[in-house]
Parts: C-alpha cells; structure tokens; sequence
C-alpha cells in the first residue's frame, strides 16, 4: 500500500481543521497562513519546487538522448534503446529510481493518471502489439512524448495527438518514489535485458 508522505497528510490535516472551524467563506490567504503558522506552507513549496525541477531535469535528460538508435532489447546510450529501456535509463540517470525493465511491468508498478492529469515526465502506454501496455514513452508536453520507436529508427518526440497515437493511447501513469527501486544514479547497477516492447511499431 502507498503510503502519503508525512508533509501531505500533515497539509491536508491543517486544512481539515480549518474547514471545519472557518466559514464558507474562508479565503486561501487564511488558509496559506494557517499552513505558514504550522511552518508546513515552506515545505509545501519544497516539495513543488522540488518534484518540477526533477520533473525538468527529467525531461531535458530524455531529449539530449533524442537520435539514439533503436535496439531491441537495448539499455544503453553506446548502443540503443527499446522503448522500456529508454524509460529505465532516463529515470535511473535522470533522479535515481529503478524501474522495473518491461512496458507492462512499468504500467503496474506506477500510479494511474487521466490523460488530463498528464505532467512532463509522465509515463504514457500504447497497444501497438495486439496487447495492452506494449509500448511505453516518457511525455514531455504540450501533447508530445519521446519515445524509442521500433527498430531502423531513432529516439524522437511524437504528437500523442496523431491517428496512430491516439487510436492506441492505452493510458497514463505517474512515477512515485516507492513505485521504483531507489539506486544511486552514480552507480551503474546491471539491469537485465529482456525482450520486450516496441518491436512492431509502425
């Protein structure tokens, strides 16, 4: 079971407790300064900060990978991607967490969002394979994601809003910490291959 971080569960408890002492009518100038008299509305903005530049970090990771060939099964910058393990490495090199190596293992292990909710850094999932979650790419937005499409072609950013795209969009997602591996991006840790994902791509 997920578990809410500490500053969140305190935030909304602060919150709680002043919708049911305030009027309707409470303003969010009361409100912010409730959270700063409880010294929470400085961590509240950390932890903003913090999850977008990450975000960013992420994002600006994944393009400068952007013409690296295709390679099934492939995890490495030197020598190619597949679809997941572009998403791997990005998220390993990018802020230190491991995911799991397969396109549907990923889908499992992360928090389901609406396309609405889609953020950059996001995982978005296509079925280009006849089964659910057989494609994976990394949203950078703006309705774009870049992903490792297929073998003979290179990491490169695509319209989610194409016909191909959306007639097998296959759902969002979102990575949180406990949904991945923890590692230290400074160290290498091998990561099995696998084959996966993305080989019958348009």
């Amino acid at each position: 079971m997920r578990m809410i971080p500490s500053v969140l569960v305190l935030a909304l408890a602060a919150l709680c407790t002043l919708n049911a002492q305030a009027s309707p009518a409470t303003s969010s100038d009361e409100i912010d300064r409730l959270l700063a008299e409880r010294g929470l509305l400085n961590k509240m903005d950390y932890v903003r900060q913090n999850v977008s530049h990450k975000a960013s970090e992420l994002v600006v990771n994944a393009m400068s990978l952007l013409g690296v060939p295709y390679k099934w099964g492939g995890t490495d910058a030197d020598t190619g991607f597949d679809c997941s393990g572009f998403v791997v490495s990005v998220y390993q090199q990018s802020i230190g967490l491991l995911l799991p190596r397969k396109a549907e293992q990923q889908a499992a292990a992360t928090e389901k969002i609406s396309q609405a909710e889609l953020q950059p850094g996001d995982l978005v999932f296509f079925n280009t394979m006849r089964r659910a979650f057989s494609h994976v790419g990394i949203y950078v937005g703006n309705g774009k994601f870049i992903h490792a499409p297929r073998a003979g072609a290179e990491v490169r950013v695509e319209s989610m809003g194409g016909s191909y795209w959306q007639n097998r969009f296959n759902g969002a997602r979102r990575v949180i910490g406990d949904a991945a591996e923890s590692v230290n991006p400074m160290q290498s840790k091998p990561v099995k291959a696998s084959i996966d994902d993305g080989a019958s791509i348009r």
